[in-house]
């Protein structure tokens, strides 16, 4: 992937379920093509129990998307 998108850049969701939404790149995986985005994307994530007396609980969890799907607006100094 060789893309001009960095850490700390902010960017345009351009395509998909987030499209006209800002944020700011808080990861790059390289492996899958993927940007994650501060506040973009949230997940609900079901966590069950691992003993008998934990209780389970529900996470929000950013997830990545493809950064074909961002546009870069402003990059980080």
């Amino acid at each position: 992937m060789k893309t001009k998108i960095k850490k700390g850049d902010d960017i345009k969701v351009i395509s998909g379920k987030y499209k006209g939404k800002y944020g700011k790149v808080s990861l790059i995986i390289k492996k899958n093509n993927q940007v994650l985005i501060e506040n973009i994307n949230i997940k609900t994530k079901h966590i069950k129990p691992k003993q008998k007396d934990d209780k389970g609980y529900i996470e929000k969890v950013e997830k990545p998307i493809h950064y074909s799907n961002i546009k870069l607006i402003t990059k980080a100094v």
